[in-house]
């Protein structure tokens, strides 16, 4: 199962405002391993830069006067996430921004049901409970110091570790991937499956208990389950 996380940062709150997308970063997960596959763009905004919005994220429209617009990336963004699950910390936000963007070019816009929304999961387990992804990170002990600032692929890699949290663990198979020699440190993305032992565990049914069942069924007639098996 392949899902890719992902977070934008943007000018603002509202694209139909005119605030837009200023840089997208992407991981992917393949059965909720990573596979060290990413997107990772800064976009030109062809606009100002808001102060609120610098203090945020740190991209000012000086550094990004160079960087392509995202009509340039467009298509290769949806090439790397084809029909994958979108994992979105507050997916209506970053949804909304992703679709006026694709809309304003005439393309294929994300449905919203390829997102899944770790604020909403959060938010079910951990009622009345700080849900940032900070608070998380706390919560999970995951070291997020690095984040001085919001950055799109660096969130989303943070945001990576959170979900596979709020699922179930960072090792939702308990870490029992392992390749053709059998080294278990070895990530190779594919799930772990049991095999049959390679000599079968000694029966532990005593002769005694044997017969008395033996015996047992004996008493309940031709007609008894157990002698058809």
């Amino acid at each position: 199962m392949r899902e890719i996380v992902l977070d934008t940062e943007t000018t603002g709150f509202d694209p139909f405002s005119g605030d837009r997308i200023v840089e997208i970063g992407a991981v992917e997960l393949f059965n909720h391993m990573p596979t060290g596959g990413q997107f990772h763009e800064y976009l030109n905004p062809q606009r100002d830069m808001p102060e609120d919005a610098f203090r945020v994220h740190g991209l000012s429209s000086d550094f990004l006067a160079d960087k392509p617009l995202f009509a340039d990336v467009a298509q290769k963004f949806l090439d790397f996430v084809g029909d994958a699950k979108l994992v979105i910390h507050n997916a209506e936000f970053d949804m909304k921004f992703l679709n006026a963007e694709l809309g304003w070019q005439n393309m294929r816009r994300l449905p919203d049901d390829q997102a899944i929304d770790t604020l909403a999961i959060a938010r079910r387990r951990f009622p009345r409970a700080q849900n940032s992804l900070d608070a998380l990170c706390r919560r999970f002990g995951i070291d997020n110091s690095s984040r001085t600032l919001h950055g799109a692929l660096l969130d989303s890699e943070i945001l990576a570790e959170v979900y596979l949290e709020l699922i179930g663990g960072r090792q939702p198979d308990f870490g029992l991937n392992v390749d053709n020699e059998g080294d278990s440190t070895r990530q190779t993305g594919e799930a772990w499956r049991p095999s049959p032992r390679p000599t079968p565990l000694p029966a532990r049914l005593r002769e005694n208990e044997r017969a008395a069942h033996e015996a047992f069924v004996e008493k309940l007639g031709d007609g008894a389950l157990w002698k058809t098996l």
